[in-house]
């Protein structure tokens, strides 16, 4: 997931809204990430699944969900990046 604070927001809304299209993205705000931006269908796909938020134990999680979290968690692995690095 991409970070962008809420001025490059406000300087970059066209990127930011590209990148959105493509995959949330998280706005922080004095250095914390704060809100997370996504494209309708996104939005719409996680309202599908019922409630928004869900905790998982271990060996509950669906497939699609975990391999959605590995993929990101190697992304950030392999990059060395954090939303702490705003």
């Amino acid at each position: 997931m991409r970070t962008f604070s809420t001025v490059e927001l406000t300087q970059q809304i066209g990127t930011v809204t590209h990148v959105a299209s493509k995959e949330p993205v998280t706005i922080t705000q004095h250095r914390k990430p704060r809100f997370v931006l996504m494209s309708i269908e996104d939005y719409e796909k996680m309202q599908g699944r019922g409630r928004p938020r869900r905790v998982y134990g271990v060996g509950e999680t669906p497939s699609e969900l975990a391999d959605m979290l590995a993929t990101e968690l190697e992304q950030r692995i392999n990059d060395g990046s954090s939303d702490y690095d705003d």
